[in-house]
């Protein structure tokens, strides 16, 4: 089934059209020069001293021959870290945000395969990246304390530097993991990353120059990024940053700026809040919307989460390469667990999981395949694994889903987590999400295992709510009175916590690689 958006859900006509957000946050500072851009903490930038700090960093960028090469910024969550992607973007380089929290082992092949002309970091990563920078022969580091950006800032008169980037120019990267082990770099032009920001708003259409936008997610992932760096400038939001995810912190935010859409992320944050003792206490007034993508959220969260707060987690799907390829629609019928409908411009078939060119019907499950400007078109430096995933035009996702007869998106799983067990196609998300409707499990997640009589057999990590008490046996029958056999879970291991990766999204590569 061939679904093409657009008809339903176009880009409403008041929103400005931009080449690229260079040009969106110039005008932006002239457009609401005093309204708040960027809140860190006790930090904050009007959009007039963003564009200041940003046109600040890019002329210093640029003096280092930034301009047509790549600058990689190796830093937390922060205002500089903001500042220094928002220059290197306004001094036509290629802006590369790393995680910070690597190993050696990690960063080192990223930044080789990137081969940066100015690394970036802040006082937390300064030794590890000046051993990077003589090591891999990077020309230049520069360590951006915190009030590096405050001079900057305070010069009205200062501009971005001519000329200002083009639509088809490189803007960012982001790495996405790889089959060969090492991550993909993701290189996206300045018309992918706003055609991103048009394709979310068409499906949430949030005020102009009036929303505060809180985010929790890290910069140098695509969520993160976007929700902090590029729509809030497309629209002149307020963006708020936190350095971490600290639940307490979180919900403080939400009463101290009248938070009114909450960028969230991967279900995990949710569940997290709500554990929070704090939580109960927490005034919602303010807020309209929540977010949520990376991955699917347990129908008992969504139901909860509306219940308690008086608000709806909107979901959404999309990838480092492209997003949104799907998401539920602010202005229209929702449907629990469906990540809704196609953004404008943006063409999804579901294809059979052999060949990949079958197209499938309403109602059965395939692959999903996609199109649309928000999508790169292959991979830095990785031919093999752009073959892999582009074909034909499209872009085979990974993910395994389905239609239903009114153009909702429903995601089964990802191909590759599927658990094959005696010839049986077994999907973990439909045993995790049997598990979260447990009363005493605070967070489950289902892998395969190696099993010398079926191929592979079912795991399941369970984490229990504060308190409670469950053990094997109860939970056993639990899953035998609610799955067929062959998806009961054949091993069952409680944790006090499930792994998380560096944004929030449960770690299956992680369970599945405990012994």
């Amino acid at each position: 089934m061939t679904m093409v958006a657009g008809g339903r859900y176009p880009l409403e006509a008041r929103y400005r059209r931009y080449p690229t957000i260079v040009h969106a946050l110039d005008d932006a500072a002239e457009r609401v020069p005093d309204r708040a851009a960027l809140i860190v903490q006790d930090r904050r930038l009007s959009y007039r001293q963003y564009r200041s700090a940003a046109a600040g960093m890019a002329r210093r960028f640029e003096a280092l021959g930034a301009r047509g090469r790549a600058v990689s910024i190796c830093m937390g969550n922060g205002l500089e870290a903001a500042v220094a992607i928002h220059g290197a973007m306004a001094a036509g380089a290629l802006a590369t945000p790393m995680n910070p929290n690597y190993t050696p082992a990690e960063l080192k092949p990223l930044l080789a395969d990137v081969g940066p002309h100015i690394l970036c970091c802040d006082p937390a990563t300064e030794a590890r990246c000046r051993d990077y920078a003589k090591e891999l022969g990077i020309p230049h580091l520069e360590v951006l304390k915190p009030g590096t950006a405050d001079a900057w800032a305070a010069d009205a008169a200062l501009r971005l530097p001519e000329p200002l980037p083009r639509a088809g120019d490189p803007s960012a990267m982001f790495f996405t993991g790889g089959t060969t082990g090492l991550p993909k770099g993701a290189e996206h032009t300045h018309a992918t990353l706003v055609a991103h920001s048009y394709a979310m708003l068409a499906l949430w259409p949030i005020g102009l120059d009036g929303e505060t936008m809180l985010n929790v997610a890290p910069l140098f992932h695509i969520w993160g990024f976007c929700l902090t760096l590029i729509d809030p400038v497309i629209v002149g939001a307020t963006a708020v940053l936190l350095p971490a995810y600290k639940p307490a912190e979180v919900l403080a935010q939400f009463v101290q700026h009248k938070v009114t859409i909450f960028a969230g992320g991967p279900p995990a944050l949710y569940i997290g809040l709500r554990a929070n003792e704090n939580y109960a206490k927490t005034d919602w007034q303010h807020l309209r919307w929540c977010l949520s993508g990376g991955a699917p959220c347990p129908e008992e969260l969504l139901r909860a989460w509306e219940k308690e707060t008086g608000t709806e987690i909107l979901e959404g799907v999309g990838m480092s390469e492209g997003a949104p390829y799907a998401s539920m629609p602010m202005h229209g019928p929702h449907k629990l667990r469906s990540v809704g409908v196609m953004p404008p411009d943006t063409v999804v078939e579901i294809v059979d999981l052999g060949s990949g060119t079958t197209v499938l019907p309403a109602g059965q499950a395939g692959e999903i395949r996609v199109k649309g400007p928000q999508f790169i078109a292959r991979y830095r430096n990785r031919p093999e694994e752009s073959a892999k995933t582009f074909r034909h035009g499209w872009l085979y996702t990974g993910d395994i889903g389905q239609f239903d007869e009114d153009g909702y998106l429903f995601i089964v799983d990802r191909k590759k987590e599927m658990i094959l067990v005696g010839g049986y196609n077994v999907y973990p998300r439909e045993i995790d999400e049997m598990l979260h409707h447990h009363p005493a499990i605070l967070e489950a997640a289902t892998v395969g295992v190696p099993d010398s009589f079926s191929g592979e057999a079912v795991k399941a990590y369970v984490a229990l709510k504060p308190g409670a008490t469950l053990d094997r046996a109860a939970l056993e029958t639990y899953c035998k009175e609610r799955l067929v056999k062959y998806k009961w879970p054949k091993h069952i291991e409680f944790l006090d916590a499930l792994p998380k990766t560096g944004v929030g999204k449960i770690n299956k590569l992680a369970l599945k690689a405990r012994k």
